[in-house]
């Protein structure tokens, strides 16, 4: 097929585009592209403007509105805009450093950047967010700054000092995450005893006695009193932290999915109806499942990334890419996608069947999950449309969801926490939690690149059966209030929409 100029053009920008991406650049700077590229891209949907002179990729017929793109670059687009005005002469809060120290996947709607080079501006941004940038006289020096995926921060034992007493009322959870990741009281100490903060170390002391690290508590009072400073410990939680057995050097990650299962399952449990209990004809339960498969392949959902594929770009140069017209590509993607159903399918099925013959849901899951994921994409690879290294496992660089604020633990953070998921899983005695917060935590982790929709429902199903409830159908009305009720979790912790979302399918006849 002849291609004509104006698809030769887009090819070529794609080509940069993907090289861009490639390099770990998804805030695009005017400069990393020609005019001409920058028009092509822009014009076809595949770049938005952020502000002047930076740009961020998205997809053609995506909603303007539609905030996804904007949180899929942020960070790095507060790396780069910062680093371009102010060299290595900036950090950001210490409220956002700690969040960042803590793993938090939801970026505050105002950063604050400090600088020696601020002008007190404010720069708004997409989706209501915005950056402002504080002057100050005194900046710390580079040994007190720790980069975080590309975001300077202030070291942990600082940023402690430095956030206000609200953030321990406001982010106790991140706080609480803050005071474990401690591995001893030393660098806190010289900070305090530095900045005569005898005020902050009562609080911070009581604050390390809330979340069970006492002997910091007992060393940071003796140290500051031992310098001549009178100490009044105060505690600045509301709330006390839940109770975490402590063990040193542990993923943040690790810790923020324990304190999230403990928070939530009682609301879970609260909302669901009471376990029908194991049945005692399998056969039969296992029927139903079956009976029901028709069904709940039409209506289960994958979520997509943002990612500019080499076969896109190849379809662009040869002048196949023509989205309102040639439908071919999306039956094709959607034949293999129900016969990878079908096989993941009859994979939770064996799942399920282990489950009710006396395995615990927990490790079946950790044993049988991967497997589950294989088939789902294994006519994929057959077809040519994904490589066999694409079966290899958990993902290897970003993921976003679309609609939501909430980004996607990174890849080295996966490694931890799915099997932490598996222990969570393994140690819960309810059913109905397993049910919820296994789904709600898998796609939380978006551990794969694709199916993590469907997998997420999988699992919820498969944890459902442990307890005898039955097969679980969201359909494709409720697009909308199951994702909202997925994002509130994510993004608000509120963990009571969703499970009043599973509980009403449930209770439906």
């Amino acid at each position: 097929m002849a291609t004509t100029p104006a698809q030769r053009k887009l090819a070529g920008a794609l080509g940069v585009l993907k090289r861009l991406q490639d390099e770990g650049k998804t805030a695009i700077k005017s400069s990393d592209l020609t005019r001409m590229q920058r028009e092509s891209l822009v014009n076809n949907g595949f770049l938005r403007l952020i502000v002047k002179g930076w740009y961020m990729p998205s997809r053609p017929g995506e909603q303007t509105g539609d905030s996804t793109p904007w949180y899929a670059v942020m960070r790095d687009f507060i790396q780069g805009y910062c680093t371009e005005r102010f060299g290595n002469q900036w950090h950001v809060s210490a409220e956002y450093s700690l969040l960042l120290h803590t793993g938090k996947t939801i970026s505050p709607r105002q950063v604050v950047v400090h600088s020696p080079l601020g002008q007190n501006g404010l720069l708004k941004l997409p989706d209501n967010c915005s950056i402002l940038d504080y002057k100050v006289k005194d900046f710390v020096t580079a040994a007190k700054i720790q980069i975080i995926e590309g975001i300077r921060t202030l070291q942990l034992p600082l940023a402690l000092i430095r956030v206000p007493e609200s953030f321990f009322i406001t982010f106790a959870q991140d706080a609480h995450i803050a005071l474990l990741q401690l591995r001893d009281s030393s660098e806190l100490n010289r900070e305090l005893l530095e900045g005569s903060h005898s005020i902050v170390a009562g609080r911070l002391a009581g604050a390390l006695r809330a979340s069970g690290r006492g002997e910091l508590a007992d060393d940071l009072l003796a140290t500051m009193r031992a310098a001549g400073f009178v100490v009044n410990e105060t505690n600045p939680f509301t709330v006390s932290p839940a109770n975490l057995v402590f063990t040193r050097s542990q993923s943040p990650y690790v810790l923020r999915m324990r304190l999230m299962w403990q928070a939530m399952r009682e609301t879970v449990a609260a909302c669901l109806p009471s376990e029908p209990g194991i049945p005692t004809d399998i056969e039969k339960f296992m029927e139903s499942v079956e009976e029901n498969y028709k069904t709940d392949a039409y209506h289960s959902l994958s979520i997509e990334g943002y990612r500019v594929t080499p076969e896109l770009i190849q379809k662009v140069a040869t002048g196949d890419w023509n989205p309102d017209v040639n439908g071919s590509d999306a039956e094709m993607k959607n034949a293999l996608a129900a016969h990878g159903y079908w096989l993941a399918h009859n994979e939770v099925k064996a799942t399920i069947r282990s489950i009710l013959t006396g395995s615990n849901p927990g490790v079946a899951f950790r044993l049988d999950h991967a497997s589950w994921y294989r088939r789902l994409f294994t006519p994929n690879v057959d077809a040519g449309f994904l490589k066999p290294v694409d079966l290899a496992g958990y993902r290897t660089d970003k993921v976003f969801i679309r609609g939501a604020s909430h980004v996607p633990p990174s890849r080295e953070a996966v490694r931890d926490i799915m099997p932490e998921l598996c222990d969570l899983l393994e140690a819960e005695p309810s059913a109905a939690v397993r049910a919820v917060l296994g789904h709600f935590l898998f796609v939380y982790i978006h551990p794969y690149f694709d199916g993590n929709g469907r997998l997420g429902r999988f699992l919820m199903n498969a944890m459902l059966a442990s307890g005898g409830y039955p097969w679980t159908v969201i359909r494709i009305q409720q697009r909308s209030e199951y994702m909202a009720a997925l994002e509130s979790a994510s993004s608000q912790g509120e963990i009571k929409p969703f499970a009043e979302f599973i509980a009403n399918l449930l209770r439906i006849p």
